[in-house]
């Protein structure tokens, strides 16, 4: 069924290099989903300074990640790809946001305590508030649908949350969103630590495979990828991760279920799956390496289309955010 009169809205954070697992649980949904929704998916390059960072390194992480949406398929002429802070509103209305979230609401938040709990010394305002930041993402634009990974569930509900406050204290406002989740490779687990989720921002290289990696790269890492004593090919996440996290790589990127697989592999090792599902991703990430390559070269006409692109989102932005000031009494 079609979802063309709903609204879809995600985002990647323009930090460290886009891998595999993005595009798995990610950017195959705002393929698919700019073909059945108006689709608007941006950069937020906000979110990225909630951490210490580099402001060349996130010129440069802008421009790639924007390269990669496009390489990977999403198409300017049928969704809006923007850069969140082109739009004034997300932090206006982050503030609001921010006014009706308790702070048992904001200490709960998974992700804060995980990465507080690691640098307790270092962990900045920004990382406690962004949930309200990402919420403001959502709320701006009426969302229906968030394509998102299962480690964003809690934030898009916070932002059900607070959707469904201020209607009732201020008046029906909001859309209420509802979260897109994967039914399979909604989590793709790191190759050299199946226990972990495969990260962009991972010390060790070996644990991804980035959509600009070269075919020998591709190869050497699917190699070295972490299995079990086992021996032979099987699915099953929770006894046997590491097997079980490259049969779901290769279901993904084929279309083959992990029992077609599994058939197809019977009576053979691990080696012989390697150097098949090595083939399958050197074959699905080359002309998107290539492609990205050549949009790279021509810096101007991605900012041409992150500037286009934001120019619609802020069209947006602005009539909702005349919307909440006038239900808050603030329009003059």
């Amino acid at each position: 069924m079609l979802l063309s009169m709903q609204r879809s809205l995600s985002a990647i954070q323009p930090t460290g290099v886009v891998h595999i697992g993005n595009y798995i649980g990610a950017i195959s949904q705002f393929v698919k989903l700019q073909d059945e929704t108006e689709a608007f998916y941006f950069l937020v390059d906000y979110h990225a300074m909630t951490v210490p960072f580099d402001p060349k390194e996130l010129n440069k992480n802008l421009l790639q990640v924007a390269a990669t949406y496009l390489a990977a398929g999403v198409d300017p002429t049928k969704a809006t790809i923007f850069q969140q802070s082109q739009v004034s509103e997300h932090t206006e209305l982050a503030w609001i946001l921010a006014c009706l979230t308790k702070m048992g609401e904001a200490e709960r938040m998974t992700q804060f305590k995980d990465k507080a709990s690691k640098h307790a010394e270092r962990a900045s305002v920004g990382l406690f508030t962004y949930p309200m930041l990402m919420a403001a993402d959502i709320l701006l634009y009426d969302t229906n649908i968030v394509p998102i990974g299962d480690d964003q569930k809690q934030h898009v509900e916070l932002a059900r949350d607070l959707a469904e406050r201020f209607n009732k204290m201020y008046g029906e406002t909001f859309v209420v969103p509802q979260p897109m989740i994967k039914k399979t490779g909604a989590r793709i687990m790191a190759l050299d630590d199946p226990m972990k989720k495969m990260s962009k921002s991972s010390v060790s290289p070996k644990g991804y495979i980035a959509l600009s990696d070269d075919d020998k790269t591709i190869a050497k890492k699917i190699r070295s990828a972490q299995t079990d004593s086992v021996g032979t090919v099987g699915y099953d996440p929770n006894h046997r991760p590491g097997i079980s996290n490259l049969v779901t790589i290769c279901s993904e990127i084929t279309g083959s279920s992990p029992a077609q697989i599994i058939k197809e592999f019977e009576g053979k090792g691990y080696k012989e799956f390697k150097e098949v599902l090595a083939q399958v991703l050197i074959e699905f990430i080359a002309p998107i390496r290539t492609h990205q390559a050549e949009l790279l070269a021509d810096k101007g006409e991605l900012v041409s289309i992150l500037n286009n692109g934001s120019a619609r989102a802020r069209e947006v932005a602005e009539k909702k955010m005349k919307q909440v000031r006038s239900a808050l009494g603030i329009k003059l």
